[in-house]
């Protein structure tokens, strides 16, 4: 898990999908988190990435480092209301707490269960990932 965190950091931006309905959905994300052996991501209560968490919890993740790499990842992810977990994210990205505070009822934190990631290139064999 600790790997596919690093990762996804050294990536900077990801694209997570979700789906609502029959429609696939992918946005950029930035946040990922180690909090309590989970592997975490974070959003607004307010968005539509939200809901369609809350509806379908199975996502997908792509990335892809400055060095040619990407990443692969299928899991579910499963609200936390913990406002530890919460916290411990925006510690980590203190340029979200102009929008976000733990508790305030809109920040939300997502662990991933059920992951399994693969990290690829064109040069190296590919690497699973489970957890």
């Amino acid at each position: 898990m600790k790997e596919v965190y690093e990762f996804l950091k050294a990536c900077g931006v990801y694209y997570l999908a979700t789906a609502e309905g029959n429609q696939p959905h992918v946005r950029p994300f930035g946040t990922v988190d180690l909090f309590d052996g989970k592997l975490y991501i974070q959003t607004g209560k307010r968005k539509p990435v939200a809901d369609q968490l809350k509806a379908n919890g199975k996502i997908e993740i792509s990335g892809m480092t400055p060095d040619g790499k990407w990443i692969r990842l299928s899991a579910e992810a499963v609200l936390d209301d913990n406002i530890e977990a919460q916290r411990h994210m925006l510690d980590n990205y203190p340029s979200l707490q102009a929008q976000y505070q733990p508790g305030d009822g809109n920040t939300e934190v997502y662990y991933l269960k059920n992951a399994v990631a693969q990290i690829c290139s064109f040069t190296e064999e590919t690497k699973t990932y489970r957890f």
